[in-house]
Order: structure tokens, then C-alpha cells, then sequence
């Protein structure tokens, strides 16, 4: 029992760590320097015998390490000796690196990396490595000796062309090695995908317990195995989907966010807002004995590799609200328990004794049957489930009886309380985990799935800001449950604007987005079903075919009249549909038709009159 109460009394467990872990590049790196033992053995032992040479000759010499004092010394130790005789010099040499280097042993190991040629011996071809290396750096991942063989290709017919100074060609050896030196993480971003490079390469450590609250939070979804009603309708609608927050340091329940959509970036940014914000008694629709202090924005947010976590709005989304990403290993859920094993609990402790509970395995239900036994509501079960979280889940032991979430929550929350966001600040960030498009800013605002939103705000912003080809198209925020209004960047005034939609009917109160790609959708169907896809068929031939005539008998007219001319013909006789249909006038039947004038003309004798009409214009 003592150790169950000094481990809500000490203060050891919230002390902030000496050195935290946080990442260091590797030229900012503290290296410490190589030792003795780094080096082969024969280097080793190379050095030890320096080191011992000099310390002898540092004994016997009294009067200066000159030529005169050290060779007689060297004459003596090394006359019987097998190894090489050192020069007088190079003894000196030894001696001034090793007090230049403080009595550093090391400075005594030949330079043996700084060996060979340094030069590059072929020069040239470098444009051509390049373009090898273009095609090694493949999602395809050829191999290495198909990309020397296209860099030996391009060289050799380049060399056609050239009389004087061929370009040399390096072995497969030496450009194997130019490609193993290149940086890893870069050849296995190109040939495997980031996802992979980065589960190669990164930082992994091992679960390291949290010191704070909201230090490390876990983030997951699970259908309930619970079948529930609906409101209205009191028929069976299914399984919904959790998604749910657990503080790792207390265990307590951040936030929630119950749908029966799918798991998408949609139901992870509801949770989150709903775990950052602060939950009062009144919110509730319910009376609790208990209060649920458990908000705040959390340091490190623990994902698992769904595509919804992997999504660029909520990465975008929680870099800016300065929320660190973490993804854990794939096949490894070892390393997020916390929220795996609460979904656990929540099935064994809440829902085992609710009618209409499923079963995980098909075979463990039996004669069981949950669609006929479902008697609970959405809406209840949502406000019994809080009941669950905030007066008993919060206020009990875990099965090892070591702490209560609740108490646990408040020992950090005293040492190291979350920073409260105010209105301002709550608005932002909501906005922030909103859906992100662009759309174009048009004189009757902006469109978005078929709805018109704009405002006089908005109006205002046209007249005074112009927009050129690349600013008109604009940055806008939706909240997927309500399409009443959304939110739109203006560069010019550094923020957002909130701007309603123009439909007066209702249709867009409360609408989620999803509702409304449904009503589109069973509209679209009703409209195909009411059209006459027969009747509009023959109509759109027959206007194709009577364009067809048309077309022939103007070609066997031989008409060459210009249409620009013989437009303004047109609108002096007024064609229209209400009257003529023809500049030519109507004939008449002349009673000499050697002394009649001809009242009708070609085509040319219309455009010469034109002419003259042209003139008197």
C-alpha cells in the first residue's frame, strides 16, 4: 500500500530529464574522439612502440632532442634489433605530434586513411553518370550493372562524334563504387518510397514511459461490438466506428469521436478538437457525479499507418498547431498498447452485458443473435458511454491496482498544467482541423459542391483587393458536418474569413458534407430516370441531319458570297424567327419580261449593293 501511495506522492516521476531526446542533425552532433582502440592491431601496436621509443629516449636525453644526442641512443637500442632504425628526424617528428596533440597516443597511428590518390583520374563523363544514376534511381530498382551498361552505351556513341579527347570510361568497379557512396536514405527514398526509406532510417528507439501529461498520446479507431438503434426510426443501424485519445502518462480519455462513416481525416480531426478543448458539465446532456478535466494540446501524437493518418491535411493541420506526428512501426501495435488494450477494456467492461453486443469471431456468437436483442439509441448510448468514461473508467484502478487515471491526471496536471487556449485561440484551431480545398474567387464569390457562398464581407474584398491569374484562387476551410458557411484565406488581411452560404431555403442548416453528396447523388439518379433518353436521341439526330442538308445545298449553290456582307443584309431585312428567313426579296411575275426589270440577283449583285450601302453609310 505504501508503495501504491508514494507513487502519487513522489515528484521523481514528473521530473523534466536531464538530456531529452530531441533531434540533432548530424554536423551539430557532438562526436567524441576516436581512440586507441578503434584502430587494427598492428596500428595499435605500431603506435604502442612510438610511444615507448619516446618515452625512453625522453630519460636518457639531457640536452635536447638534437642529432647529436638521439642517434648514439638509437645506435644502442637498436642494435640487435630486428624492426628498421628509425631517422633521428622522424623520432622527432613522433615526439612533437604527440605533445602537439596533448599526450594523445593516437597522433602516433600512421595516417594510413589519408593514403592513395586523391585526384580524380577521369574527368568528363560526369553528365553521363548522372544520367545512369537518373535511371539506377528508379521506383523499378534496376540493377547496377544495367545502369553501367547504359552509361557505357552513351559514352560510346558520344565517342563516335569525337576525334580528339575521348572520354574515358570507368570499370564497373569504380562506378559500382560511386554509387555504394552516395547517401543511402536518398537511394531508398528513389528506388523503395519514402514510406519505406523512412522506416529504414529513422530514429527508433524503444517505448521510453512519459514524464507528463499529454507528453505522448495514442490515437486509434475500432468498430464497437455493439449494434445500435436509430433515433428516430428505432430500426437496427450497425457497428459504429471509435475513434479515440488516451493520455499515455494517466491513462485517462482525452476525447472521442463517435460516426458511422468510415475512419478518415474527418473523424481524426473531430477527436482531436474534441480532446483540446475543455469539457464542462454543462456540455453534457447528462448530470455526472465526476468532472472531465482532461484537455490540452498534446506534445506527441502517436498514429498507426492508416491512410488517414497518413494524409497531408492532418499533417499540415497539426505541424501548424505545433502537434508532432509519430508513426508507429507497421505490424509492431506492441508500441501503441495504451489505446489498443483501452478498446479492449471497453468491450469486456462496458459493453459485455448491453443487448445487441456483437462478438470479434463470427463463431463465438453461437445461436446469439444481436440485430434482435439491439435496444439502445444512438444518442443514448453516446451519453452513457461519457458516463462510463468520466464516473467510472476515470475513477477506478487499473487491473493492477498501481494508479487512477483520474489521480494520475491531476499529479501531472499540478506539476506541469496544459497551457489554456482561449476563444480566439479555440475558433483557430477548430478552423485549423477543418477540410482544406482551394476554389476560385468569382464576382458571385465561391463555389463549392454546387453551393454558393458569399457575403458583403466578401463583396468589400473583391472591390478593394484586385486578383490576378495566380491570387483568385483561394484557400477555403469546410467543416464537413456543417456546409452553413466556410471559411476562406484573403492574403491581404492575413487570415480567414468566415462567409455563409447564399441558399435561403434551410437546405443548408446543420447539412454535413456527406449528406449532402448523398442528396447529389439520389438527385442525379432521379433526373436520369425522369429523362427521355429516346426522345432526346431523335431530336439530336435530326438536328444533325438537317445540318447535313444544309450543308449539301450550300455546297451545290457555289456560294462565295462574304459573311460579313451578307450579315448585315440579314439584319436590314430582318431575319428572324418571326419573320423571312431570306435577304433575297420575293419573286414576281412580270408582264413583259423583255421590258420588266429584274427584281432578283445573284448573290454577287446583293454584295455590290452592299457596297454601295456601305459607301452611304
Amino acid at each position: 500500500m505504501k508503495d501504491f501511495e508514494d507513487e502519487f506522492t513522489s515528484t521523481e516521476l514528473f521530473k523534466k530529464p536531464e538530456t531529452p531526446i530531441q533531434y540533432v542533425k548530424l554536423e551539430d552532433a557532438e562526436i567524441v574522439k576516436r581512440d586507441l582502440d578503434t584502430f587494427p592491431d598492428f596500428l595499435k601496436e605500431n603506435a604502442l612502440d612510438k610511444y615507448q621509443l619516446i618515452s625512453i629516449l625522453d630519460k636518457k636525453i639531457e640536452h635536447g632532442w638534437t642529432e647529436k644526442n638521439i642517434n648514439p641512443i638509437l645506435d644502442e637500442l637498436f642494435v640487435t634489433a630486428i624492426e628498421k632504425r628509425p631517422n633521428w628526424r622522424t623520432v622527432v617528428r613522433w615526439r612533437k605530434n604527440f605533445i602537439e596533440s596533448n599526450g594523445d597516443i593516437v597522433s602516433l597511428v600512421p595516417k594510413r586513411q589519408k593514403m592513395g590518390n586523391r585526384v580524380k583520374r577521369i574527368e568528363g563523363d560526369e553528365a553521363f553518370f548522372e544520367e545512369a544514376l537518373a535511371r539506377f534511381l528508379d521506383s523499378k530498382r534496376p540493377s547496377v550493372a544495367k545502369a553501367y551498361q547504359y552509361y557505357k552505351d552513351r559514352i560510346t556513341i558520344e565517342n563516335e562524334s569525337i576525334v580528339d579527347g575521348k572520354i574515358h570510361i570507368i570499370s564497373y568497379k569504380n562506378f559500382n563504387k560511386r554509387i555504394k557512396s552516395l547517401p543511402p536514405y536518398a537511394i531508398a527514398v528513389a528506388r523503395h518510397g519514402k514510406f519505406l526509406a523512412d522506416q529504414w532510417f529513422t530514429y527508433c528507439s524503444s517505448h521510453i514511459p512519459p514524464t507528463r501529461i499529454l507528453e505522448r498520446v495514442e490515437i486509434d479507431h475500432s468498430p464497437l461490438d455493439l449494434i445500435l438503434l436509430d433515433d428516430e426510426l428505432s430500426i437496427p443501424i450497425g457497428r459504429p466506428y471509435l475513434t479515440l485519445l488516451v493520455d499515455v502518462f494517466s491513462g485517462c480519455v482525452l476525447g472521442f469521436h463517435l460516426s458511422y462513416k468510415s475512419p478518415s481525416y474527418v473523424s481524426v480531426s473531430k477527436a482531436i478538437v474534441h480532446a483540446v478543448k475543455p469539457k464542462s458539465l454543462s456540455s453534457f446532456s447528462i448530470k455526472l457525479q465526476n468532472d472531465w478535466p482532461c484537455f490540452g494540446k498534446m506534445e506527441n501524437l502517436v498514429v498507426d499507418n492508416g491512410a488517414e493518418f497518413w494524409s497531408k491535411s492532418l499533417e499540415h493541420a497539426c505541424k501548424e498547431a505545433g502537434i508532432n506526428i509519430q508513426y508507429n512501426q507497421v505490424r509492431k501495435p506492441w508500441l501503441k498498447p495504451f489505446v489498443e488494450r483501452f478498446f479492449g477494456l471497453i468491450n469486456e467492461c462496458f459493453l459485455s452485458e448491453i443487448p445487441g453486443k456483437t462478438f470479434s469471431n463470427i463463431l463465438a456468437k453461437e445461436d446469439y443473435n444481436p440485430k434482435k436483442d439491439a435496444i439502445m439509441r444512438f444518442s443514448t448510448f453516446t451519453e452513457e458511454f461519457q458516463r462510463w468514461i468520466v464516473d467510472v473508467y476515470h475513477q477506478n484502478t487499473n487491473s493492477r491496482e498501481t494508479r487512477i487515471p483520474i489521480k494520475r491526471w491531476q499529479q501531472g496536471f499540478d506539476v506541469f498544467p496544459p497551457l489554456e487556449m482561449s476563444s480566439d485561440e479555440e475558433e483557430r484551431f477548430k478552423v485549423l482541423m477543418f477540410i482544406s480545398d482551394a476554389r476560385t474567387l468569382t464576382r458571385h464569390g465561391i463555389k463549392f459542391e454546387e453551393l454558393m457562398y458569399d457575403s458583403t464581407a466578401l463583396s468589400d474584398y473583391r472591390k478593394r483587393y484586385p486578383q490576378t491569374a495566380d491570387t483568385i484562387k483561394k484557400i477555403i476551410k469546410i467543416d464537413p458536418d456543417d456546409l452553413s458557411s466556410i471559411y476562406v484565406y484573403l492574403a491581404e488581411l492575413n487570415g480567414y474569413l468566415k462567409v455563409p452560404c447564399t441558399d435561403e431555403s434551410g437546405y443548408v442548416n446543420r447539412l454535413s458534407l456527406h449528406e449532402h453528396k448523398i442528396i447529389k447523388q439520389c438527385n442525379r439518379e432521379m433526373m436520369r430516370e425522369s429523362r427521355d433518353d429516346l426522345g432526346l436521341a431523335k431530336a439530336r439526330m435530326a438536328i444533325h441531319e438537317r445540318v447535313r442538308q444544309e450543308q449539301e445545298a450550300f455546297i451545290a449553290s457555289n456560294g462565295k458570297a462574304k459573311i460579313s456582307r451578307v450579315k448585315q443584309q440579314a439584319q436590314l431585312k430582318d431575319i428572324s424567327n418571326t419573320g423571312q428567313g431570306t435577304i433575297q426579296a420575293p419573286k414576281e411575275e412580270p408582264d413583259n419580261l423583255s421590258t420588266q426589270p429584274s427584281t432578283t440577283g445573284s448573290v454577287s449583285d446583293l454584295v455590290d449593293w452592299d457596297e454601295d450601302l456601305e459607301a452611304f453609310d
